[in-house]
């Protein structure tokens, strides 16, 4: 495991942690002097939240009938579908993959018009038949795959992003977190917090159980064993990348920061 490193946070002010768990306002309040495509990510998030103002609902199980759906929409990219949603429910890592997606929507506009069929169809969350992808296939099932899946689809699949040190996670940022309690969670950072006890923790957005399938959530560093937080720093790559590509998963994630003294 990585040792912690010590570095000075910039935490989230009362009006960023004051919102609610259901809102359109990501840009607006987490957008201010971010990376250069981490707005539209942000707006990508709205975009999603907007498709289920109360979350839409939360659900997992690969073997249910019907079986559980990444998102409950009919997410497209320029205009061309990628899935055919069997639930109206999510999960997490289709939450974040559907924020990348509208974010790329909106930075590529009519150059999406010169993506190829195959890459299309390696961008897609479901088999032509409309079955289900299986894990550590093309960019959603690498994506989807456990561990460091942001980093497996958008660093290495596509090519598309960059590993930052989590220290320096800024908001729109797509940060894999891997619990203490062994279980994983797929997310789109928006800081770091402080709790009504003085507690350190991480607010991001995703689909989860607390907050009904797509909202912001917080989380106390506590509970965190491991994260590994990517940028998407070259989103042209989406239409030149590899889709036979492979994948190392023997990569290693950052033990949560330690805020200096004082912050």
């Amino acid at each position: 495991m990585a040792l912690p490193i010590l570095v000075s946070l910039t935490l989230l002010n009362q009006a960023q942690m004051a919102v609610p768990s259901h809102h359109l306002r990501h840009v607006e309040l987490f957008g201010r002097d971010v990376p250069v495509y981490n707005r539209e990510v942000l707006a990508g998030v709205d975009r999603v939240q907007a498709t289920a103002l109360d979350g839409g609902g939360y659900f997992i199980g690969i073997h249910a009938k019907p079986a559980e759906s990444p998102v409950g929409f009919a997410l497209a990219l320029n205009g061309k579908a990628l899935i055919s949603p069997p639930r109206s429910t999510s999960y997490c890592s289709g939450s974040s993959y559907a924020a990348f997606i509208e974010g790329l929507d909106m930075i590529l506009g009519p150059r999406l018009g010169d993506l190829s069929s195959d890459r299309l169809e390696a961008l897609r969350m479901q088999e032509p038949n409309g079955g289900r992808r299986e894990d550590r296939v093309k960019a959603w099932g690498w994506w989807n795959a456990d561990g460091w899946g942001n980093h497996y689809a958008l660093v290495q699949y596509l090519g598309a992003g960059e590993r930052i040190p989590i220290g320096e996670a800024q908001p729109g940022d797509f940060v894999n977190i891997s619990w203490k309690s062994g279980l994983g969670h797929s997310t789109v950072f928006l800081g770091w917090g402080v709790d009504s006890h003085g507690e350190r923790g991480i607010r991001y957005w995703s689909s989860q159980t607390g907050t009904n399938g797509f909202g912001d959530q917080f989380s106390l560093l506590s509970k965190v064993k491991e994260l590994l937080a990517v940028r998407l720093t070259h989103p042209e790559k989406v239409l030149d990348f590899d889709p036979s590509r492979a994948v190392e998963t023997k990569i290693s994630g950052d033990a949560p920061p330690i805020d200096t003294p004082g912050n």
